[in-house]
């Protein structure tokens, strides 16, 4: 899974934001690309993975759910390996802190962007359903205390759920959600993607209901234009629990996902974990 995330974040930050011709000429799987404008190596993640990996971690410690914990692991996981890709005032803000007391003490919880639903598919794994709205709400409220941004990240880890414990078909992943998190979550999305984290979350369903392969996933998402990073992470990162969708991810693409500390044998560790604590789902492929 955060293996997927991280490709799925790693090919879209080559692509975001960036002009139709640049998408078209390079949304072919053949590789990872460097983007125009951006300091970040091509085949680096940027902060849907790094987040992604702090919730994970707060997974699998083994100690209670709680703001404090989640503060610990967003402010340790940064601080372990600053990297571009954030916010520029929410990376800004990670520097200057120092601690979870801080994190807490100075953050404004009033965005309604696509920051916790970016980091929100981990807790889909959790079994029971109730259990990942509440976990998924808290997390979501400690940087997104809007109804955008928290349903957006419920959304997420939701369709995450569905797909993962296999409770219907693919293509009413939308309807699944729609009915349990207030949002129109079963309506496709179109056109380019924003800011806004429900907008991430809607072309994520869409492109998961849309295809059977996780390399058509890929192209699908990037092919949406805008914040296609996030749109990418969080829809790869649901995709590699969904028996229904072929895990075929080019090789190009899983050799070539940088691989310092955090990188890529990192991230399939913390997979590894993942299967190990959910045998009964498919989390490593």
């Amino acid at each position: 899974m955060l293996f997927e995330i991280a490709i799925g974040d790693a090919y879209g930050a080559g692509l975001e934001y960036v002009h139709s011709e640049i998408v078209t000429a390079h949304n072919n799987l053949s590789g990872y690309v460097k983007h125009p404008r951006h300091p970040l190596p091509a085949g680096w993640y940027t902060d849907d993975t790094q987040m992604s990996i702090a919730v994970a971690e707060a997974m699998l410690c083994g100690v209670p759910w709680t703001r404090e914990l989640l503060a610990a692991k967003f402010v340790e996981v940064f601080k372990r390996d600053p990297r571009e890709g954030y916010a520029p005032g929410f990376y800004q803000f990670l520097c200057e802190i120092h601690d979870a007391d801080e994190f807490l003490a100075r953050i404004r919880p009033d965005s309604d962007k696509s920051g916790a639903a970016m980091r929100a598919t981990p807790i889909g794994l959790l079994p029971d359903l109730a259990q990942v709205i509440e976990s998924c709400t808290l997390q979501a409220k400690l940087t997104h205390d809007t109804p955008d941004g928290t349903n957006a990240a419920v959304a997420a880890a939701v369709a995450t759920h569905y797909l993962a414990y296999g409770l219907g078909p693919k293509h009413e992943v939308g309807r699944f959600v729609a009915e349990r998190v207030p949002g129109r979550w079963d309506e496709p999305w179109e056109g380019r993607v924003k800011l806004k984290g429900w907008m991430s979350v809607r072309a994520a369903i869409t492109a998961l209901q849309r295809n059977d392969r996780m390399s058509d996933l890929l192209r699908h998402c990037i092919a949406f234009g805008g914040d296609v990073d996030t749109v990418a992470a969080i829809a790869m990162g649901a995709a590699c629990c969904c028996r229904e969708i072929e895990p075929d991810v080019p090789e190009v693409l899983a050799d070539g996902l940088e691989d310092r500390t955090y990188g890529k044998r990192y991230l399939r560790e913390l997979d590894q974990q993942f299967q190990s604590l959910f045998p009964d789902l498919r989390i490593v492929n």
